[in-house]
C-alpha cells in the first residue's frame, strides 16, 4: 500500500460537493460578474497537521469592492467577512500566524471560525442570500480541497495544481539509453552557474562525481530525491547522499508525516539555462546505460530551466522537504545486484529546433496535457510505456479514440518480468479491440533483441510532438505522485523518436512471441521466488 494509504482510503469514502448558486445573486455594482470575481467558497483545510487542528482555514473569494453583508455560516456559527479585506481572495481562520505557513492567501482573523473534521456545509451569504456552497465530510489530516479537471477532490496543504506552461524556440538534443550513458553526465560536469537536480534515487557513482566536482569549483548544487523509496533506500545510496552531503552539497530527502506526494518521482536536472529532462532514474541501470531502454532530452532555453528551477524550490521549500543530515536513517535495505548490462551505441543523439516547450506536470496537468496531446493527432501516435494502469483510464481512452478518428496508433509495453503477464493480456485486449471495430491501432510487449534489458522510457510521439518525462500510465502517478515531463514540438525531434520507437517495435523479430512470453514467466518465477524471500518490491 502506498505511503499516503490513509489519505487514499479517506478519499474512497469522502463526499465533496460544491457548486455555486448563481440564482440569488443581485444583479447591478454588487453582482459578482459585473466585478469580475464570482463569489466562491474556494478551498477549505478543516484538519491540518497540528495540535488541536490550529491554523485551520478557508479561503474564500468575494468582489473586491463589494459594500454588501457578506458572511460565511456553517448552520451553527456565522463568520462576518470584514469590511477592509486585503483582497478578493483570502482566508478566514482563527490563527492566522499559523495559517500564513500553510497558504499564500492573505490570512485574516476569525475568531469564530472552528471547521469540524467530520464534516461541514459551509455557505457563503451576501445579505443573508446564498450566493456559494461548500459541503465536505471525512477530512483527512493535512489535505485540502482542491479542483482538478474532473471537480474537487483532497490534495495535501502545499500542492498547488500547476497550469500547462507553454515556451517558444529552443534548440533541444533528443537522446537515447541505454546507447547515450554519456550525455546526461557530461551535461552536469559542463555546468558553470547551477545544478538542480530532482530524482526518486540517485545512486550512481559518475552522477555523484559530477555534482561534488561542480560544488567544488563553486557551481551551486543542490539534490533532492524521495525519502521513502520503496523497499528502502540501498547501501550505495545513502553513500551517495552521504558523500554529497560531506561536500557541502545541499541535499533533500521529499517525505515523512504530511508529506504532499505519495512519492516524489521525477528524473530531472536545472543545468545553468538547460533543462535536462528524462524517462530515467540516477543510476547505472538508467542514466549509466547498463539496463533500461530510456528517452531524454536537453532543453536549451532559460525560460525553461526558470520553470523547473522553481518547480525544484518550491518541492523542496516545503516543510515535507527535510534536510538528508537531519532526516538519515540507520537502516539500509540489502543492495539489489548492480546492473552491468553493455548494450551497443545504435542512435546517436540529435539535435532540432523546437517551435514550443510544454512543462507538465504531476499532479495537476500532466495527465490532461497529454490527453489533448493525443487528441490532436491527426496521422500517428506512438507509445512507450513499462506498463499502463486501468483500461478505462484516460490515457488509453485517448490512444483509442485516436484510432477512431483514423490515426495510426502503436502502443509499445515493457516485457519485465514483473509486469510480463498483466502487458501481455493488455496487449491480446488492444489488439482484440482494434480487430473486432478494424481500427487502425496495434499493441506488442517488446522483445529487446540485445539493445537493452527492460523498457523503462515513458514516451509519446504524437505526429511532430514528442512528449518526454516520468509519468507513468497509472492511476497513482497523475493523481498521487509529482511527475515531470515536457512535450516538443519538433518534426526532427519527432522523426528522431520515432525511429528508435520502430527500431524497438521491431525488436527481436527472429523469436516467436509466445515462446518468449513462456521462457519470461519461467525466469520471472524464479526471480520472484527470490523477490519474495527477501521481501522487497520494485518501484521505477
Amino acid at each position: 500500500m502506498s505511503r499516503h494509504h490513509w489519505s487514499v482510503v479517506t478519499l474512497s469514502i469522502a463526499l465533496v460537493v460544491l457548486s455555486v448558486v448563481p440564482a440569488p445573486v443581485a444583479t447591478g455594482a454588487e453582482g459578482g460578474n459585473e466585478t469580475g470575481v464570482d463569489p466562491a467558497v474556494v478551498t477549505a483545510v478543516p484538519n491540518p497537521v497540528a495540535d488541536g487542528d490550529a491554523g485551520e482555514f478557508v479561503v474564500v473569494r468575494v468582489p473586491p469592492r463589494s459594500t454588501a453583508n457578506w458572511t460565511l455560516g456553517d448552520g451553527e456559527t456565522v463568520v462576518p467577512l470584514p469590511a477592509d479585506r486585503p483582497a478578493s481572495e483570502f482566508a478566514l481562520s482563527a490563527d492566522p500566524n499559523r495559517t500564513r505557513r500553510l497558504t499564500d492567501a492573505p490570512a485574516v482573523e476569525a475568531p469564530e471560525l472552528s471547521l469540524a473534521n467530520g464534516g461541514e456545509r459551509l455557505r457563503l451569504r451576501r445579505d443573508g442570500a446564498v450566493v456559494a456552497r461548500l459541503d465536505y465530510r471525512d477530512a483527512p489530516e493535512g489535505e485540502r480541497l482542491v479542483r482538478t479537471d474532473d471537480g474537487r477532490r483532497w490534495r495535501p496543504v502545499g500542492i498547488d495544481p500547476r497550469r500547462v506552461h507553454t515556451y517558444g524556440r529552443a534548440n533541444v538534443t533528443g537522446f537515447l539509453l541505454p546507447d547515450s550513458p554519456d550525455l546526461p553526465v557530461e551535461t552536469l560536469r559542463d555546468a558553470r552557474s547551477r545544478v538542480l537536480l530532482a530524482g526518486y534515487t540517485l545512486t550512481s557513482e559518475r552522477v555523484v562525481d559530477a555534482l561534488v566536482a561542480a560544488n567544488r569549483r563553486g557551481v551551486e548544487v543542490a539534490v533532492l530525491v524521495d525519502a521513502d523509496p520503496v523497499g528502502g533506500r540501498s547501501a550505495r545510496g545513502m553513500a551517495a547522499l552521504d558523500r554529497l552531503a560531506d561536500a557541502g552539497v545541499e541535499v533533500t530527502v521529499l517525505g515523512g508525516p504530511g508529506a504532499r506526494f505519495d512519492y516524489y518521482h521525477p528524473k530531472y536536472a536545472v543545468v545553468d539555462d538547460r533543462a535536462l529532462v528524462m524517462t530515467e532514474n540516477w543510476k547505472p541501470a538508467g542514466v549509466g546505460g547498463r539496463s533500461s531502454r530510456g528517452w531524454g532530452v536537453v532543453v536549451d532555453s532559460p525560460v525553461v530551466a526558470a520553470d523547473l528551477a522553481g518547480l525544484f524550490r518550491a518541492d523542496a521549500g516545503w516543510r515535507d522537504g527535510i534536510p538528508w543530515r537531519r532526516y538519515r536513517r540507520g537502516s539500509v535495505s540489502e543492495d539489489d545486484p548492480p546492473a552491468e548490462g553493455r548494450y551497443p551505441s545504435r542512435i546517436d543523439p540529435t539535435t532540432a529546433t523546437a517551435s514550443s516547450v510544454r512543462v507538465l506536470t504531476a499532479p495537476g496537468n500532466a495527465e490532461s496535457g497529454l490527453v489533448d496531446t493525443i487528441d490532436a493527432a491527426e496521422n500517428r501516435v506512438d507509445v512507450i510505456q513499462p506498463s499502463v494502469g486501468r483500461r478505462d483510464g484516460p490515457l488509453l481512452r485517448a490512444t483509442i479514440r485516436a484510432a477512431e478518428r483514423g490515426v495510426e496508433v502503436r502502443i509499445l509495453l515493457s516485457g519485465s518480468w514483473y509486469v510480463t503477464e498483466e502487458n501481455a493480456a493488455l496487449v491480446d485486449w488492444l489488439n482484440g479491440v482494434a480487430e473486432r471495430r478494424d481500427l487502425p491501432l496495434s499493441a506488442r510487449v517488446a522483445e529487446p533483441g540485445g539493445r537493452f534489458e527492460k523498457i523503462h522510457a515513458k514516451g509519446v510521439v504524437a505526429d511532430d510532438v514528442v512528449v518526454v518525462g516520468s509519468l507513468n500510465w497509472n492511476e497513482n502517478a497523475v493523481s498521487e505522485n509529482r511527475e515531470v515531463s515536457v512535450a516538443v514540438r519538433s518534426d526532427r525531434l519527432a522523426a528522431h523518436f520515432r525511429e528508435a520507437f520502430e527500431a524497438d517495435w521491431r525488436g527481436n523479430t527472429g523469436t516467436d512471441r509466445t515462446t518468449w512470453i513462456v521462457v519470461a514467466g519461467a525466469a520471472a518465477a524464479l526471480v520472484l521466488a527470490v523477490v519474495v524471500a527477501r521481501k522487497t518490491v520494485r518501484f521505477d
